[in-house]
């Protein structure tokens, strides 16, 4: 084979693997941003069971009517101080219709280690969360509580603490943001007036 039809070969599948390079990153951050999901994703939040932090029956199905903010927390992660914001956001639209929901998991780096009554010792004594919270879960992977595995089957699991998943008041999964969306943040705020707009 002549030197420069071997150099344009070398050269075309040198292009080719950087453009698919490129096309994997501009995927991995879309992956990142909110994104929307159908209303039709099969399956409803109210078939799924927890049990509260508490050790009390926590069905889902109590919440009908309400739009659920369900996050993936951590005592010992960069994005704890969530915690202040996700108070917050209960406070401020809790009688407008919104359960924030949070679910102790270690599934990253060890982050949440102690027992259920050592991480509800540490959200009282350091961020006043009054919302309501589930007994620690496993939130990735074949052993990930079965409401994990349906929000993962429709929009992937958790990428790491603080991952939000957000349910209509008709139990449908409508939106997912990853943990670097702060509570605060306009989008989560735009897409949970949205939710609750629609409700009834």
């Amino acid at each position: 084979m002549p030197a420069s039809l071997l150099t344009r070969r070398v050269l075309f599948r040198g292009l080719a693997m950087a453009a698919l390079a490129v096309a994997g990153l501009a995927a991995a951050r879309h992956v990142d941003a909110a994104t929307p999901l159908p209303s039709s994703a099969a399956g409803s939040a109210y078939d799924y069971k927890f049990t509260s932090i508490d050790g009390d029956p926590l069905p889902l199905s109590q919440f009908k009517g309400k739009a659920i903010l369900v996050v993936n927390t951590a005592s010992l992660c960069g994005f704890t101080p969530q915690y202040k914001g996700l108070e917050a956001l209960y406070t401020a639209y809790k009688d407008k219709g919104l359960v924030v929901l949070g679910v102790p998991a270690n599934d990253f780096a060890d982050q949440e280690p102690g027992s259920n009554k050592e991480i509800k010792h540490f959200c009282d004594a350091n961020f006043a969360v009054d919302f309501p919270m589930t007994e620690k879960e496993t939130v990735t992977g074949d052993k990930a509580h079965p409401f994990y595995k349906w929000v993962s089957s429709a929009k992937g699991a958790p990428k790491w603490n603080f991952h939000k998943y957000l349910i209509s008041p008709e139990g449908a999964l409508i939106a997912a943001f990853p943990s670097k969306v702060e509570p605060e943040s306009p989008e989560l705020k735009a897409a949970i007036d949205a939710a609750l707009s629609h409700n009834g």
